[in-house]
């Protein structure tokens, strides 16, 4: 017992001091590109979220607020607290499935903690070096603490990894904006440790709204104010993962409580996320990947397939069989895809097409299969499809590293792409442009406030 207990004090110093050091530390050249992947991607799924009902509702709920005009809330013409402009983008970047994903943390980090970067940066009046730098020691505990807890052990319990991992890893990235030091870090676990929440049965939401408020309002908003109660100087327990009823003891028993700071600032848990080629639900970007292979290799149309069955591993398959969104309908998403030979944040969220007669004939040529050998295999999150044409061949594809996943990124003429798509409506061509150039070369920037006139929209 004793050693567990100077095991848990010494994890929390080194805890603290890495983010107190966080914002001026030297990161590799590829964890820097891969920082301005997620939060290019992030931005583009904020500015499309925001025309989504879970991105409007925080809109209005945040414009009836009032406070201090601190941060801008991307996609809308609203200056709130940073606070509240966290909460609002963390929402409106979830509101939907086009964010990014951390398959071993089993959350979606960059929807909660590029929000609260953001929003704490402009509170800050910080430069874009510390707010990537935020957004790096973010991913780092915000994808750590849901493994040191145990993923199983979490899940077993119905409590939600996303919002554990977005408390955590936004009350790092705003911490490590403001720069706050040692001491005073170890207060900001003390908080968030308390605002901890997030319960499994977000799975019965139909309307999306309460799965973004878990898997990213929730965490931005708890994680900025742990922060900023600390600033303003709150103090409490120093050290929350050690002592009498601690942190692990009361969340996970069997916690494998040294791995939140392994390998800090040498392993980067951003280059291990996933980021989605496409926007639709996690389960299916395999199964689309490979279904739009066979179609370009063998010239293949909704006139010469007869039938398809599409394999994901058999713990993913109920999130996207017969669902009533349309970007995470495993078989709706895959016809339209047939049919029309890609897939657009448009295409795959245009809920007229569910009733489409065209798109239900094809829809109906095809099988969901829940397969366990997919689930256990080596390489988690990959996908099956079997074609059999009209003239009686057999296609196969399996995709083991979909386009996004670490093993295989996506260039950044595709991250560009899909950006571009997702903002492009809400900010029009030249602001979209403008945008992704200066994330580029966010190091350049003095002043993230500097961002305000290319996030606004009416």
């Amino acid at each position: 017992m004793k050693e567990e207990k100077m095991a848990a004090g010494e994890i929390i110093r080194l805890l603290s001091a890495y983010i107190a050091r966080s914002g001026e530390a030297e990161l590799p050249a590829p964890v820097i590109r891969k920082d301005k992947h997620h939060i290019l991607d992030t931005l583009g799924a904020i500015l499309c979220g925001s025309c989504l009902k879970p991105g409007m509702l925080a809109k209005k709920f945040v414009a009836q607020q009032g406070g201090t005009r601190e941060a801008q809330v991307a996609g809308s013409p609203i200056v709130a607290t940073a606070i509240n402009a966290s909460f609002a983008m963390a929402m409106m970047a979830h509101s939907d499935e086009t964010d990014d994903s951390h398959e071993r943390a089993g959350m979606h980090p960059g929807c909660g903690i590029v929000p609260a970067a953001l929003a704490v940066a402009e509170r800050e009046g910080a430069d874009g070096s510390r707010f990537l730098r935020g957004v790096v020691a973010g991913y780092d505990i915000g994808c750590r603490i849901t493994q040191a807890l145990g993923v199983e052990n979490i899940r077993r319990r119905a409590l939600s990894l996303h919002g554990i991992g977005s408390n955590f890893g936004a009350a790092a990235a705003a911490a490590s904006v403001m720069g706050l030091k040692e001491d005073l870090v170890r207060y900001v676990w003390d908080y968030t440790a308390q605002q901890d929440s997030g319960k499994y049965y977000w799975v019965r939401d139909t309307d999306h709204v309460e799965k973004a408020f878990v898997f990213a309002g929730m965490g931005a908003r708890n994680g900025v104010t742990s922060a900023i109660l600390v600033q303003s100087g709150f103090t409490g327990v120093a050290d929350v993962f050690s002592g009498e009823h601690n942190y692990f003891e009361s969340f996970s028993p069997v916690a494998n409580t040294e791995f939140l700071v392994d390998g800090l600032g040498e392993r980067y848990e951003i280059e291990h996320t996933d980021i989605k080629k496409f926007s639709v639900g996690a389960p299916i970007q395999a199964p689309l990947d490979a279904l739009l292979i066979l179609r370009e290799r063998h010239g293949l149309t909704a006139a010469n397939v007869q039938g398809i069955i599409a394999r994901v591993p058999d713990d993913r398959a109920l999130i996207v069989r017969d669902r009533n969104m349309p970007d995470v309908d495993l078989k709706h998403v895959l016809a339209v895809a047939l049919i029309d030979g890609d897939i657009t944040f448009s295409t795959s969220h245009c809920y007229e097409r569910m009733k489409d007669p065209a798109v239900l004939e094809v829809r109906n040529r095809i099988t969901l299969v829940g397969d366990p050998e997919l689930r256990t295999a080596k390489i988690k999150r990959g996908g099956i499809v079997e074609i059999k044409t009209t003239d009686g061949a057999q296609l196969r594809e399996h995709v083991e590293l979909v386009r996004g996943r670490p093993g295989n990124p996506m260039s950044d003429q595709e991250i560009e792409q899909k950006c571009a798509d997702l903002m492009r409506p809400v900010l029009g061509e030249k602001r979209t442009r403008s945008l992704i150039a200066r994330v580029w070369n966010i190091e350049k920037i003095k002043n993230v406030r500097d961002l305000r006139s290319l996030l606004s929209a009416p």
